[in-house]
């Protein structure tokens, strides 16, 4: 029986980073449009959404449009670009007066890395 062999991309990790960044400008594959209560929309990519919020898989999971449109209701845009800056670079610039209302939404669309750990976390299930 032959050996197994483990191949690893050394810069995985950074290479996915930086593909991350970039698609966040770039709205080729976009597949998902936020609307905030100031009549702006936002262009971004359901997987990235799902994979950083268990709100947003639950919507998307729910909702099989090609191309669907979800209003953010409360949501001004300033709070949105923050929230779509940190869901795709892991970091956001929020002004210290927006601080309180960034991270209440942030507790809303549970996104991972502003929120505690839960229990099944923790136990990591």
């Amino acid at each position: 029986m032959s050996e197994k062999l483990c191949l690893q991309w050394n810069d995985f990790k950074d290479n996915a980073i930086n593909a991350f960044g970039s698609l966040r400008s770039d709205n080729d594959f976009a597949d998902v449009t936020l609307a905030c209560e100031d009549g702006k929309q936002m262009e971004a990519h359901k997987v990235i959404l799902a994979s950083s919020s268990p709100f947003f898989q639950n919507i998307l999971k729910r909702n099989k449009h090609a191309h669907p449109l979800i209003y953010m209701r409360g949501m001004n845009s300033e709070d949105l670009v923050a929230i779509i800056d940190f869901l795709y670079c892991g970091e956001a610039n929020v002004f210290q007066d927006n601080l309180d209302s960034f991270l209440a939404i942030a507790e809303e669309l549970q996104l991972k890395g502003l929120m505690g750990k839960t229990h099944n976390e923790e136990a990591g299930v």
